[in-house]
């Protein structure tokens, strides 16, 4: 197994040789520090079934399925598939997920640690997935941001970007949104984290699900303060050039993992329609989401 550490501007490590059966056990940890401290590990060159994908998932936490079935792998539920292809029974999956900016489960109690992500088919063009690393955020913001976001806490919620599902066809719309209320309702989280493993503090804010912040006694402040912390972030730039932006571009046989805690993502989709799909693993770990006292 060989790690290079990319000195091109792009973000993260290569890791090329990497076999999951025969990988070591200081083979795993290594890619676990990696992992939390250069956020980005590519796997390149792998070849693996569903169930290699899950247990190398199992490797890094504990694998979760997502809540909507609809977005399940139909043989193996922890196996979140986007796709535009359809099968003898129907559509795979769900199309054109995840082009807003977010962290995944972040609207849920326990978000998701870390995510492995396997491409399966890919289109000739437009292929891979806009990335911003929070903690390096933080670390640009103003001063006087900073003192404002202190000690303060943002909610979450998914409501903006439900996916309709078949079965609410025909449904009246406000009962299909007292669902998605009562199934995910809103959550608070600190708006600044502190990453349990590397003691980075981490901005806690995404354009996809950040609706709110409130001072700690749960006072609401000025909505404009979250939309300078989209716009500081990058959050809000339409041109993709914002120099908190970079791109994980895809090859054939890439599987790439992230630190679901420090980055947040955005879906770049084709827009040719050519077939296209991805295999999601996500995991919780055995850290809390944010840790004040840290090793």
């Amino acid at each position: 197994m060989d790690i290079v550490t990319r000195s091109d501007g792009r973000r993260g490590v290569e890791v090329h040789g990497f076999d999951p059966v025969a990988a070591t056990v200081d083979d795993l940890a290594r890619l676990r520090q990696h992992l939390y401290h250069d956020k980005i590990v590519v796997l390149r060159a792998q070849t693996l079934a569903p169930e290699q994908f899950i247990a190398l998932g199992r490797e890094f936490g504990t694998p979760a399925a997502y809540y909507e079935p609809m977005y399940h792998h139909p043989e193996h539920e922890l196996i979140f598939v986007s796709s535009n292809r359809q099968s003898e029974i129907g559509q795979v999956g769900v199309p054109k997920t995840g082009a807003f900016w977010h962290s995944d489960y972040q609207f849920m109690p326990d978000p998701f640690a870390v995510t492995l992500f396997y491409p399966q088919r890919l289109p000739s063009e437009s292929r891979g997935t806009y990335f911003i690393d929070m903690a390096v955020a933080y670390e640009r913001l103003s001063p006087r941001l900073r003192d404002a976001i202190e000690g303060t806490y943002c909610r979450h919620s998914a409501r903006r970007y439900v996916k309709i599902r078949p079965s609410d066809v025909y449904r009246p719309l406000e009962d299909v949104i007292a669902e998605v209320e009562r199934k995910t309702p809103a959550q608070r989280q600190p708006t600044v984290l502190t990453h349990p493993v590397t003691g980075e503090r981490i901005l806690y804010v995404a354009e996809a699900f950040t609706y709110e912040i409130e001072d700690a006694s749960g006072n609401p402040l000025p909505k404009s303060l979250i939309d300078e912390l989209l716009s500081e972030s990058g959050q809000l730039d339409p041109t993709f050039e914002h120099p908190n932006i970079f791109l994980q571009g895809y090859e054939p046989g890439d599987l790439v993992m992230w630190d679901n805690r420090t980055l947040i993502h955005r879906a770049l989709h084709n827009p040719t329609g050519e077939p296209a799909e991805s295999f999601r693993v996500t995991v919780h770990d055995e850290h809390p989401l944010s840790a004040e006292v840290y090793a």
